[in-house]
């Protein structure tokens, strides 16, 4: 197997597996949301006050404390819509159907002479910064032999570099 197959069966495990983990995150969202449905109406069916017909029923119904039925009622719808949106933005992170191997691999390809083009640029800092260090080592180099000619009394003689 060349190398440059390499590359590209790496890359496309590597869009394969991201593509799973959000498949992975997908179906843990939609269980939840399910989960949330099924607690919902468990709780509300728990917690609901009783079905009245009669008039008197209902003023009997006003006078008690209030129910806790409303503020789970906006508990779920919140958790419920929250969830929703996650299935959502998880939705449009998935690949698309025109997103072919021919097209994942000219992305790839892109993604690669980019990558090329930023080391290229890299390796040139690199080298500017080491001919940039070499010049201050050599410049703290004689103000350090300076230094000591001056310690020793000896008459400051430029160094060849100067010259």
């Amino acid at each position: 197997m060349s190398e440059n197959s390499r590359d590209n069966a790496a890359g496309f495990y590597y869009i394969t597996e991201k593509m799973a983990d959000r498949l992975t995150q997908l179906q843990d969202a939609v269980n939840s949301l399910a989960d949330q449905f099924c607690n919902a109406i468990g709780v509300l069916q728990q917690c609901a006050p009783p079905a009245s017909f009669s008039n008197i029923q209902t003023a009997i119904n006003r006078d008690q404390p209030a129910n806790p039925t409303e503020e789970y009622a906006q508990l779920f719808a919140a958790l419920i819509a929250r969830t929703a949106k996650d299935v959502d933005v998880l939705i449009d992170s998935l690949p698309s159907e025109e997103s072919t191997a021919a097209l994942q691999a000219a992305s790839l390809r892109q993604l690669e002479e980019e990558n090329h083009e930023a080391a290229a640029r890299l390796e040139e800092v690199v080298y500017r910064g080491d001919m940039l260090l070499e010049k201050i080592q050599s410049a703290l180099a004689d103000i350090a032999q300076s230094q000591l000619r001056t310690r020793n009394g000896a008459p400051s003689q430029p160094s060849p570099a100067e010259s």
